[in-house]
């Protein structure tokens, strides 16, 4: 078992859905419960063809972590 990150992106249509550890595989949805099952199913696509091309699959388990930043108060003196 392999487990991928996925980022999800509001856009006007609804949801954009990609991997960060394989940005090839994207897709839309009109909501995030359609955007998750098409990612997942964009997923299971591309597993399959990258192994019979015998092309090797992007490895996984990617540490996302979010780091907090005061815009605003960038470059001024504290």
């Amino acid at each position: 078992m392999v487990n991928y990150t996925a980022k999800y992106t509001k856009i006007d249509s609804g949801y954009m859905g990609q991997l960060i550890e394989w940005p090839e595989v994207v897709t839309e949805g009109k909501d995030l419960d359609e955007c998750r099952a098409m990612l997942r199913d964009a997923l299971s696509e591309m597993v399959l063809a990258y192994l019979e091309s015998g092309r090797e699959i992007p490895t996984g388990n990617a540490l996302i972590e979010q780091l907090p930043v005061e815009v605003q108060h960038v470059g001024q003196a504290t």
